[in-house]
Parts: C-alpha cells; structure tokens; sequence
C-alpha cells in the first residue's frame, strides 16, 4: 500500500500490468494451444491484447532494449515504452535485429510474382507510391494466415483488434467531421479499398474486415527510412510526442533498426517518436493513425474551396495553418485569400499579385495586402464563422449516433472540439483586427 501511494504513474501501472501478466502466464499454461490460435483470428474488440508475452518472445529473439525500459499501459488498451531509470541523450535505447523486421524489400523478395500482379493494380490505380505500404500489409496477411504457425505469432497476438483511423471510419463519419479531416480520412480510406482490391485478386479468400486489420497494422506501425518500409517488434510500440524523445534509425546494409535517444529522458517518462516530419497540424495523424494529438500547435484553416489558389501559389496544406494558444493565422493564409478574392474581382489584379508571391517581391505583395486589407478580412471572417455554425451542426448529429454501430464518436468529438477552439480564438483575432 505504501508504494501505491508513494510511486509515479507509470510506476504504478507498470506494477499493475506486470501482476496481470503473471496472471496471464498462469492461466495461459492451461490452454490448449488451438485456444490461442484462435485469440489472433478473433479481432474482436474484447479479445485482450498479449503484450508482454510478444516482449518476452522479442527480447527471447535478439532484441535488446537499455536498462530501466518496460511496456506500460494507463488504460490496458495502449501500450507503449517507458524507462524506469534516466537515459542521456544519443544513448542507445533499442536495438531490433534484421530477422525479426518486416521490411517492404525483403517481402519483395518473399513473394515475388505473387506480389507483382497485385502491385500492378496499384501503379495502375496511380498508388507507386504505395507499393512499399502494400508489401508490408501483403506481409501481415500471410503471417496472419499462418495462425500460431507464424514465427511472428507473438507479436500478432499483441496487436490491437480495433482502429480509429480513417480506414475504419464510416460515411457517417464523415459527414461529420471538417472537410480537411474528411478529406484526408477519405483518402485513407480510398487507400484500403484499393489494397483490399488488389489483395483479393492473388487470395480471395479474406473478408473484409481481416483486410481491414491487416491494413491499419501496417499503416500504423510500419515507419519509413531510406525508402524502405518497416516493422521492427517493440519499437512500433512508441508512442507519437510533438516533443519526441527517441529517433529511429534503419541500416539499409544489415537491415538492423536502432533507436536512440534525441534528448535527456528523466526517469518515469514515456519513450516517444514523432509520427510525421511537421507535426504542428493534428489532422494527419487523425485520419492517419487514429487519435488526436492536443499538443499540437496548430491546425489547417480548412480553406477547402481554395485549394485551386493554394495550389498555384505553391503552397501546402501545412503552410495555412491557424494556430490555437494564440489564434494566430500564417501569412501564408493572407496570400490564398486575397488571391481567391482578387481572382473573383479583377483577373489582372490576381495576375498582378500572384507574380509578387512567387518572384518573392515582399514591397509588391505587401502594398495588395494593405490595399485589399478589408475585402481580406472579411472573406476570412466569413469563413471562420460559417464553419463555428458547421463545427456545431456536425458535432450534434455525431453525438446523436449510437456508440455501438459508431465507436469512433468519441474521438470525432474530440476533434471537432479541438478544431472549435482554434477557430474561436481565430475569431477573435480578426475581430480585434
């Protein structure tokens, strides 16, 4: 009792799960083996997730991890690394052998022409640049057909069942999620429509569902290095932090995967990577990989109807951004909008303008921004407080769905709500303007 009071959270849950792992063993030693093949081909949410045998398997496997690291969870759902004891920065913190990898080359290799034929789907679908994704999740799909089989079992069975990504998401989510966070979910959503098409056409054997699966466990916890895919067991188990701890290195010589520390990571601290090379925008990792990140610093304005002026001005959907402590709006976002309201205008003005911003004459561009100042601002009001309406409408009908047909409403709200809060503090700026 006394520990309990006194120990850190982690602490705690580490102690908590390590007391159910025991329990795990134990009750496990009575199973008949069959029994657990079946655990892997039910991805039921309720089918509980076996982490620390799949830690014991990679460690029992070559992996090699720095004193003081253990698997912790809050929730008994999400697992992730944390140390137990100080770690300096560029000190080795995991090491994953070649043997134990998924790589996208060597399941190239694996597969050969079964591979190809599904792979020529793709590229004719316009997805090349999928093609490494693919072989990870063609990877997945005969692993998991090999059941206990499978010298990956272990890690299989340690897998989350369920995903909130955009893969998994609904039409009905959709409607009710901002057009930025639809669009991208959508496109997530696209991507495994167009995997499960190829898939089927070498094994038409799977149901949808399985696909589904075998396809957020690639999308998830594979990481991309030198051009190459991969899933290195343990280290898919990090967490994303905007203010990441630990970087990933791949050896594309020995296929070996590295992890060090990037910073000084004090004891009873998760080990965290970042996700994506910008992580100031949430939406990615939302339609991505399926939560919401609210240490993010900002958001995309959601300016879909200007994606034609954002375009040809050169620009991206992380440079108009708007920022949430302080409502501040990229100036990037000023440019888009006076074009588009020039272009609806005076054609030669935007012709005008429009040659300012890419020949980076800063005088020109800021003498059109003080002299359309006005017409700018109001075509930026006039967005934020339609979409303030929007934002509500949509976060009403989503908590009107039922949770059992549409799981995913927590985190839709969630999200709505971040993006609100944004969006308020946007609005006061410009008010203020």
């Amino acid at each position: 009792f006394i520990y309990i009071l006194c120990c850190s959270p982690i602490d705690l849950a580490t102690a908590i799960m390590k007391f159910e792992h025991a329990l795990l063993l134990a009750v496990s030693s009575a199973i008949p083996k069959s029994a657990s093949s079946f655990a892997l081909r039910n991805l039921s949410p309720t089918n509980e997730r076996d982490v620390y045998t799949m830690s014991d398997w990679a460690q029992s496997c070559g992996v090699q991890q720095a004193e003081g690291i253990q698997l912790t969870s809050y929730d008994g759902m999400d697992y992730f690394p944390a140390t137990q004891s100080d770690i300096p920065a560029g000190s080795p913190v995991m090491f994953v052998p070649s043997d134990l990898i998924f790589s996208s080359s060597k399941a190239a290799q694996e597969f050969g022409g079964e591979l190809s034929q599904c792979e020529n789907q793709l590229v004719a679908a316009g997805l090349q640049d999928k093609v490494p994704l693919f072989r990870i999740f063609f990877k997945v799909m005969a692993e998991y057909d090999k059941g206990e089989q499978s010298a990956w079992f272990p890690w299989l069975n340690s897998l989350p069942r369920t995903f909130n990504t955009g893969a998994s998401m609904t039409y009905d989510c959709f409607d009710v999620l901002p057009p930025y966070a639809a669009y991208c979910a959508f496109a997530e959503r696209q991507n495994l429509v167009n995997f499960q098409k190829a898939a089927t056409t070498f094994s038409p054997n799977h149901d949808s569902e399985t696909l589904k699966w075998a396809y957020n466990v690639a999308i998830t916890r594979s990481i991309e290095r030198n051009n190459e895919r991969f899933i290195a067991p343990l280290v898919d188990m990090f967490n994303h932090g905007a203010d990441a701890t630990v970087e990933i290195s791949y050896d594309g010589n020995t296929g070996d995967c590295n992890a060090y520390a990037s910073a000084d990571i004090p004891a009873g601290s998760p080990l965290q990577i970042s996700y994506v090379a910008d992580p100031m925008d949430s939406t990615p990792l939302f339609a991505t990989y399926g939560f919401l990140d609210e240490t993010a610093s900002a958001t995309f304005c959601k300016l879909m109807h200007m994606l034609p002026e954002m375009e040809e001005l050169g620009y991206s959907f992380a440079d108009l951004l708007f920022y949430k402590e302080t409502g501040d709006i990229s100036p990037q976002v000023y440019d888009v909008v006076l074009y588009h309201v020039l272009k609806k205008s005076d054609e030669s003005l935007a012709q005008q303008f429009y040659q300012a911003v890419m020949s980076g004459d800063e005088a020109t561009k800021s003498q059109f921004q003080e002299q359309y100042w006005q017409y700018t601002k109001e075509e930026l009001q006039s967005h934020v407080d339609g979409l303030l309406v929007e934002l509500d409408q949509w976060s009403y009908t989503a908590s009107q769905y039922d949770l059992n047909t549409h799981p995913r409403v927590p985190l839709i709200l969630q999200h709505n709500a971040f993006v609100k809060d944004t969006f308020l503090r946007v609005k006061s700026t410009l008010d203020n303007m």
